[in-house]
């Protein structure tokens, strides 16, 4: 394939930093890279505390684990959404309410999240699909009113912005992604934010195995022990080392993101003017990250056909996701439920190449290999 769909970013002291983790003598868990990792989300964005964890979708599960999510439990969810949002509550015993996305844009659509609340409402789980922001006064508002938990799944969303607030500062708690796809990323990767004091120190336990084994590292107790339910959630210091380095130039990956994607928008605006296709929109409340570029195309067929023809030209892009509530798993659950907007992203969104090192000259290859296609 001549150009991939994703294309791993190395950019700075990467592989310094992982022989320097190997040579300081401690490659496990909380290591020196570990601390500067919190020390940079906790300075840069106000973040009250931070956890590496070895996924967002390990971060989710400890969320779902802090707000004692039990069976009878209904937390309401994005139907088009990667699968663990929604995995790590039903882990825990709840029952999943899928919500329907927005017309303008594949986030939840806020203005359906009150018709869904129920005494057995636990939490609401709001997607920032693409780094872009749901409308947060809305769903903080609601909870607040409801006495509900809100947890960010803020994957996508790393250095984007709600009315200048950074992402991820809004709930509860919130879960980050360093997947290999990601802006910033660790190959693997995720972290857990918690801007609710209660949650520290059960978090730092329940990260630990179950154990207190932090407080005993930092003198706190003389010995750790097994006092709550946990899994081993923390990375190696190698991948924090690999993260810290991708960290220290955030700002030269996001200012390189953003001309790719405004190339993208410029490049293929034509086409929208057109009708051919649909373009994101970035709500004036939310601001864009350049995690993704996507376009919208008019049916399923047609994207189909366009991926088929792109893939011919040497072009990877993809489409994603399959809306969870018509999942295999989801339907075992006998719920007949109609979200229009979560299909139709579902059938119509497409993802094109996105990634730091991507060219112009490539860029170019895939914008006219989409006019191409509708001229034809």
């Amino acid at each position: 394939m001549k150009i991939p769909f994703n294309k791993p970013c190395f950019i700075g002291k990467e592989l310094d930093y992982i022989s320097q983790a190997v040579k300081a003598g401690k490659i496990s868990g909380d290591g020196m890279f570990t601390k500067k990792c919190h020390d940079f989300f906790e300075t840069t964005y106000g973040f009250k505390r931070v956890l590496l964890t070895t996924s967002c979708t390990d971060a989710l599960e400890m969320a779902a684990i802090l707000l004692d999510i039990k069976e009878g439990d209904e937390v309401i969810v994005p139907s088009f959404t990667f699968v663990s949002t929604a995995n790590a509550f039903v882990l825990r015993g709840a029952k999943i309410v899928f919500i329907d996305s927005c017309a303008s844009n594949p986030n939840m659509d806020v203005t359906k999240i009150e018709t869904l609340i129920t005494p057995k409402t636990k939490a609401i789980v709001a997607v920032h699909y693409a780094g872009m922001a749901c409308d947060m006064d809305v769903i903080i508002d609601l909870a607040n009113k409801n006495n509900l938990f809100v947890v960010e799944d803020a994957a996508q969303s790393i250095h984007s912005f709600y009315k200048g607030k950074p992402l991820g500062s809004f709930g509860h708690l919130a879960a980050f992604s360093f997947h290999e796809t990601k802006n910033v990323s660790s190959g693997e990767g995720g972290m857990l934010v918690i801007n609710d004091e209660r949650f520290v120190t059960r978090a730092e336990i329940i990260r630990e195995k179950g154990t207190n084994r932090s407080q005993f590292f930092r003198g706190e107790i003389n010995k750790y022990d097994w006092v709550d339910i946990g899994s081993s959630f923390l990375p190696s210091d190698i991948i924090a080392a690999f993260l810290y380095a991708q960290l220290e130039n955030i700002e030269k990956i996001q200012k390189k993101r953003m001309s790719i994607w405004t190339f993208y928008y410029d490049g293929l605006k034509s086409l929208e003017k057109l009708k051919k296709v649909s373009l994101p929109k970035i709500p004036n409340y939310a601001t864009n990250n350049a995690h993704i570029f996507y376009l919208i195309c008019n049916s399923e067929k047609e994207r189909t056909k366009l991926i088929e023809h792109l893939k011919a030209d040497g072009i990877l892009a993809v489409f994603h996701y399959v809306s969870l509530h018509k999942s295999p798993y989801y339907k075992g659950f006998n719920e007949d439920k109609e979200l229009v907007q979560a299909d139709f992203y579902t059938n119509c969104l497409l993802r094109l190449p996105m990634f730091y090192d991507l060219t112009a000259k490539q860029q170019n290859q895939v914008i006219n290999s989409i006019v191409r296609f509708y001229s034809s």
